[in-house]
């Protein structure tokens, strides 16, 4: 008896000292279960608790100024409502740096961070960034933490065994077992192609957003940020994001960053169908094919052109305009990436500065004075910072509206529309709205672009 404890004994030490994750090789072993990972890594993981203030609706009627004229100046005013969202978050660092959803605490105004032991800690997001879906918390006061480590996700393979901690449905936490069933998901998850995801079938439900998806080895292999569902609840498939993208949000949080930088590439490209590389002479569709090049892209810069392929990024293969993003950005700005190109049948390397979206020309943004037809409309000229800022298309170029205003607004103008013409005037540069809207008239005409349709816009003064 003393001999069988004697050898499970040093099992569990080789298993824990061993940085390779595998599956059990005897009985012994699967005896043992996941109690010893668990054990190390669910101190790591904290239920999170956020107040969020949203806006009532209301009609666009009491914007009038009749009816706020003749029922008083508060007629209408939408109510603010408070809503508390629930979810997980994962400690980083024992000084209290914690990973958590942008969706679950990102534009909370109160955040109550509570851990295994019942220790509670208020926190504020020191980093976020909604397209990505992460957020980097700072909790106050907090000291020597239990925190999990950060493993390679480009090493992580598929069948691999995965642990899914977090708090579903407010229960408190718990843990779900599975593997890693997929790899490099690109906007499954989220409906809009820009995610990177790893898949796993071990459940995830509301409430375990934010929380930890670790290996055997009790190592973060990713945050846990969505499920595939019809029913609202766990099907099997469940997403997670690497845990590479989460260093680098920590890496640039403690940076003093205050929002999220990525690489710029100025590049719009599209996945390889069977049919390009069949006209490309490929005989394995395979890479991310070059469509469009801003003037002042690196990569046009490095040598890149419309129609070259590029195969992988720093030795990972990509075969998604996404996945491409997602190395550049795990690389972080400031540094250089090595692109394979193919062109014909000329294959080579090519090294890629990753900067930041140029601020050139200058934008001149100008919000419009109490002296115009439409006081509090901001506007911008166009270069690569505000193509990013505002999700432009590559080659836009001239007058785009950052904020329309309460007057704008009420126009039909939206953040993101093209000012194309003003009562006749085309629109070249800020001042040129100023100066047509500064006496318009009793009639006001504006063509805008937006989502590539030309739309006429026409009010009264």
């Amino acid at each position: 008896m003393i001999r069988s404890i004697l050898v499970i004994s040093l099992m569990v030490v080789a298993a824990t000292a061993s940085a390779e994750t595998r599956v059990p090789q005897s009985q012994a072993e699967i005896g043992l279960g996941f109690a010893p990972v668990v054990r190390k890594a669910a101190p790591a993981v904290v239920n999170i608790y956020a107040k969020i203030i949203r806006e009532g609706r209301t009609n666009s009627l009491f914007s009038d100024p009749f009816f706020q004229d003749f029922f008083g100046r508060g007629f209408g005013e939408p109510r603010q409502r408070i809503q508390n969202s629930l979810g997980s978050g994962v400690v980083l660092s024992e000084d209290g740096y914690v990973v958590s959803n942008y969706h679950v605490v990102g534009t909370a105004t109160e955040i109550r961070v509570v851990t295994t032991d019942r220790r509670e800690y208020s926190a504020k997001v020191v980093l976020g960034d909604k397209e990505s879906d992460i957020a980097i918390l700072r909790l106050e006061e907090a000291g020597e933490l239990p925190f999990l480590h950060l493993r390679d996700s480009d090493h992580v393979e598929v069948g691999e065994l995965a642990l899914a901690i977090g708090n579903p449905f407010g229960v408190g936490q718990t843990v779900s077992s599975g593997i890693i069933s997929g790899l490099a998901r690109t906007g499954t998850a989220t409906g809009n192609a820009r995610g990177y995801f790893i898949q796993t079938d071990a459940a995830i439900n509301p409430g375990n957003s934010g929380g930890a998806l670790i290996d055997v080895n009790g190592d973060l292999i990713g945050i846990n940020t969505s499920i595939l569902t019809r029913s609202g609840g766990s099907n099997g498939i469940g997403f997670a994001i690497p845990a590479n993208l989460v260093a680098e949000f920590l890496r640039q949080a403690r940076a003093g960053n205050e929002s999220f930088v990525s690489p710029w590439a100025g590049m719009a490209g599209q996945h390889m169908s069977a049919d390009i590389a069949g006209s490309l002479g490929l005989v394995i569709p395979m890479g991310v094919v070059v469509s469009d090049l801003h003037a002042l892209s690196p990569l046009a810069e490095a040598g890149l052109r419309v129609g070259d392929v590029v195969t992988h990024v720093d030795g990972d293969e990509v075969n998604s305009p996404a996945e491409m993003k997602f190395r550049m950005v795990v690389a972080g700005v400031g540094g250089k990436s090595v692109l394979t190109r193919l062109r014909g049948e000329e294959r080579a390397d090519i090294e890629v500065a990753l900067i930041r979206a140029p601020e050139t020309p200058a934008a001149n943004e100008t919000t419009l004075g109490e002296d115009t037809a439409l006081p509090g409309l901001t506007v911008s000229g166009v270069n690569p910072a505000v193509i990013v800022r505002l999700g432009l298309k590559l080659s836009q170029t001239g007058v785009v509206v950052v904020d329309p205003g309460q007057y704008g607004a009420r126009a039909g103008l939206r953040a993101g529309d093209v000012l194309e013409v003003i009562n006749g005037g085309k629109i070249d540069v800020p001042e040129d709205v100023v100066q047509v809207l500064t006496d318009p008239g009793r009639r006001v005409q504006v063509q805008i672009e937006r989502g590539g349709r030309t739309i006429s816009l026409r009010f009264r003064m």
